[in-house]
């Protein structure tokens, strides 16, 4: 986890802006991926996946994942600590 997540505050930095993404594993198959947006917040997201390649299944995660209650993330994702959580 960076030290401070960035947001951009310009047009021109929007244009070149990648959110931040991480993950942790609740078991081999079993997947929760949090990222940060570009409005300023984050969310977090869990689903079944293979278990193959974790770092390969984050962007079905993302795409197809149950979002996560602001509790339970924020448990698992420490982290994003005084970063708001997208509604």
């Amino acid at each position: 986890m960076p030290t401070k997540l960035t947001f951009p505050s310009t047009p021109e930095e929007a244009a070149t802006w990648h959110p931040f993404v991480t993950f942790r594993a609740l078991s081999s198959k079993v997947l929760a991926v949090a990222n940060s947006r570009i409005e300023g917040a984050w969310a977090a997201y869990v689903d079944a996946v293979p278990g193959y390649d974790h770092r390969q299944e984050i962007a079905e995660v993302l795409a197809r994942g149950a979002k996560l209650e602001e509790s339970i993330a924020r448990a698992l994702f420490p982290g994003f600590e005084g970063v708001r959580y997208a509604p």
